[in-house]
């Protein structure tokens, strides 16, 4: 199912994505930069709460996009259903930690680690301290990683410039949307 609706207000548009319907990716990667520029704007902060359960990504334009004349640099491209990767987080004796995982078919390739957010900013850094291969219910790999915290000694006191993280301007029931150190922009979805 496509929608091409341009009359659609921006809650829409990413209410509409995450939902399942397909939209255009430019209007989509508009609809994620208009909302990227309104927190900012509003200074409104995510509170953890909102950021944890299992998210499956839905959209992404990986490229930094940004506006040039009114209109999105970059399309973006929905995440194709052969494919899914997921991002979880969950806090534990206030430790909050991620989980990034890629599946296709039955091999699933999973990395875990630490997370804080930084409210003021709506940042969210993390650190990958594991890595697992997995098919089916077999583990075939699970290795611990030489990460960026441990490189410096703790991740509670590795400064955020030291660490991946997501800059999240959206946290609603249905989805979140970040976006990532290296530029791009992400829609993930609720996983149910």
């Amino acid at each position: 199912m496509t929608a091409t609706d341009s009359a659609l207000t921006l809650p829409d548009v990413l209410k509409v994505v995450a939902s399942g319907t397909r939209i255009e990716g430019k209007q989509v990667t508009a609809a994620l930069l208009k909302a990227e520029r309104q927190t900012k704007q509003q200074r409104g902060q995510i509170p953890t709460e909102a950021l944890l359960g299992t998210w499956r990504l839905r959209f992404t334009s990986p490229k930094k996009p940004a506006y040039k004349a009114g209109q999105p640099t970059r399309s973006g491209f929905y995440m194709p259903r052969l494919a899914i990767a997921t991002i979880s987080f969950s806090c534990d004796d206030n430790q909050l930690t991620i989980q990034n995982q890629l599946q296709v078919g039955p091999t699933r390739l999973r990395f875990t680690g630490p997370a804080k957010l930084l409210p003021k900013k709506n940042l969210l850094a993390f650190d990958f301290v594991r890595l697992q291969v997995l098919v089916g219910g077999l583990s075939l790999i699970n290795l611990p990683l030489r990460s960026k915290a441990a490189k410096a000694g703790d991740f509670a006191d590795t400064l955020v410039a030291k660490l991946p993280f997501f800059a999240f301007f959206a946290a609603q029931t249905d989805y979140i949307a970040a976006r990532g150190r290296s530029g791009g922009l992400a829609l993930w979805v609720k996983q149910s």
